[in-house]
């Protein structure tokens, strides 16, 4: 597997891990047979992990088939990889943020992320300029 395959399962289990942590730190106020409670989530801090987990999963998605699609076009599996680890440690920082209510920096963090994953996703279109 390649390093940027390698960070599609980490940003898989980032969005895991950051609603994963919360039930369990408060594990004794989470009840399972009810998942989607919303009073386990009137916590501000439950409900920043939650947001958070949730753009996560609206972001996986495209980061992935952004992968795929830039390997499967042989695009410069270096350059693909660097972007990819880019992407995570700006994803592990946007949570960092969204859980410290940093709202401006996690914006900032956000759109960087998403202008790493868009390169990655054009890498195909753009290859012929790009180093071997």
């Amino acid at each position: 597997m390649t390093l940027a395959e390698w960070c599609v399962l980490g940003a898989l289990l980032l969005y895991l891990l950051t609603i994963g942590s919360i039930k369990w730190i408060r594990f004794r106020g989470f009840d399972n047979s009810r998942p989607r409670d919303p009073a386990f989530y009137e916590d501000a801090i439950a409900q920043r992990a939650l947001g958070a987990h949730q753009n996560g999963i609206e972001t996986f998605p495209f980061f992935a088939f952004a992968v795929l699609l830039a390997e499967f076009r042989n695009s410069p599996q270096r350059l693909i990889d660097e972007l990819a680890v880019l992407f995570l440690i700006v994803r592990i920082a946007y949570v960092l943020t969204y859980l410290g209510n940093r709202p401006t920096l996690r914006s900032i963090l956000w759109s960087i992320g998403f202008a790493l994953n868009l390169g990655i996703f054009l890498m195909p279109m753009l290859k012929r300029f790009l180093p071997a």
